[in-house]
């Protein structure tokens, strides 16, 4: 594969986005710009306005930026009644110009605001972070929820899948990059380059990244694979710093251990899924001789579970709980039962990273106690983990499945475990 950097096909095409505000700024106020920016019609025009809009929400502190948000929920929200009216013309009569006018009217003016703020250089980013901000003010200001919407929305076809570059980052990537792979690890800590260097360098590890044509230094998500023999159950095993790197020819299966969201402004915009399947097909023309390709999980979940069933007097909770090191044997039943059986209010795997590899296809193919012995393993999990499988010749009709009658796919191993816990 190429490793010449993630950048290079990237910098034959663009040009450099990064947001600059305007010198000076404006002294009109920032409503004033934002009705402006609406009313506009020229690229210059809309350009100018929007650096100013984006320059003076940077310089704003948090209580500007709250007012800020509650100005775009009530100025330019829906126009409710005409709405109405238009759903009743376009109703009797189908007339072209009435479906015209019913679906600009069925938009929030918000979303043709942001629209017209991504027009000046840079301003992807600059409205990720903006909706960053917005939700950190959610559960202090749920009515601010429906500019939310439109943020969603809009993020949702601006990162769309079409538009993503997948590139591997090597030892040999940028260093601006390789310290936000360090900030933004998400469930294993890098503690210094070095560590970074043991993840990246040997020839038995991959690391994979989707990047946005306009945040091109920006990763927006990044998995971590290690290509070893047979399925691991310990990540301990697979950071050791003392391991022996394995020849890659002599791999059986990739590991994927880490995934990292890296933008907390596009929370809920789903990456993980697309990447996955990527790498996985990556790989196997890579590698052609690998057989499997898993993961091995958190269970962010399963202490609250635990913590839950032991509050109601379930004994087997509270002895794991309890002990100073949980008997592995109850640990993998009990965890096998949550993965299972256990449901949030909506019917759900009760487990989020179970639900974003189930939704995936992907089956559950073992449990291991002992497997995550770091604080963080420890306190969300008791130091447990899985491996999901990704079957490519199975993962479209386990998707459908388990979108379809929420049926989850297990190895006869964890389905055993499971009814020994409920047993």
């Amino acid at each position: 594969m190429n490793r010449t950097g993630y950048l290079g096909d990237l910098l034959n095409q663009l040009v450099e986005r990064r947001f600059v505000p305007l010198r000076g700024g404006s002294d009109a106020p920032v409503a004033q710009l934002c009705a402006d920016l609406l009313a506009g019609a020229g690229e210059v025009s809309t350009m100018r306005l929007a650096r100013q809009i984006l320059g003076a929400y940077a310089r704003m502190d948090m209580q500007a930026r709250k007012a800020f948000f509650a100005h775009l929920a009530d100025t330019f929200d829906l126009e409710a009644d005409a709405l109405a009216q238009a759903a009743l013309n376009y109703g009797s009569g189908r007339d072209v110009k009435q479906l015209r006018l019913l679906l600009h009217l069925a938009e929030p003016r918000r979303q043709e605001l942001l629209r017209r703020l991504n027009h000046a250089p840079g301003a992807t980013g600059e409205l990720v972070r903006m909706r960053c901000d917005l939700l950190d003010l959610l559960p202090e200001r749920p009515d601010l929820a429906r500019v939310d919407l439109d943020f969603a929305h809009l993020f949702q076809s601006w990162f769309n899948r079409g538009f993503l570059v997948l590139r591997q980052i090597t030892w040999d990537s940028p260093a601006r990059l390789l310290e936000k792979i360090i900030a933004y690890e998400a469930e294993h800590e890098i503690d210094d380059w070095e560590a970074l260097r043991a993840r990246l360098d040997p020839k038995d590890r991959r690391c994979f990244a989707f990047f946005h044509p306009a945040m091109p230094d920006e990763p927006l998500i990044f998995v971590e694979v290690a290509l070893v023999k047979g399925v691991p159950g310990s990540v301990q095993a697979l950071l050791a710093e003392d391991r022996t790197p394995l020849d890659p020819a002599r791999a059986d299966t990739a590991t994927f251990y880490s995934i990292s969201n890296c933008q907390a402004g596009l929370k809920g915009i789903s990456f993980g899924n697309s990447l996955i399947k990527q790498v996985v097909a990556l790989l196997q023309q890579e590698l052609p001789h690998l057989r499997q390709f898993v993961t091995l999980s958190p269970i962010p979940g399963l202490r609250r579970w635990l913590e839950e069933r032991a509050e109601a007097g379930d004994a087997a909770a509270t002895e794991l709980l309890d002990a100073p090191e949980p008997d592995p044997t109850q640990l993998r039943r009990l965890t096998a039962h949550y993965l299972l059986d256990a449901r949030d209010r909506n019917d759900r795997p009760r487990d989020p990273v179970a639900r974003f590899h189930l939704n995936n296809g992907a089956l559950v193919h073992e449990v291991h106690a002992e497997a995550d012995l770091s604080p963080r393993g420890r306190k969300q999990s008791l130091g447990a983990m899985v491996n999901y499988l990704y079957d490519l010749d199975q993962v479209e009709a386990q998707h459908e499945s388990y979108a379809a009658q929420g049926k989850i796919a297990a190895t006869r191993a964890v389905r055993q475990l499971a009814r020994a816990a409920a047993e």
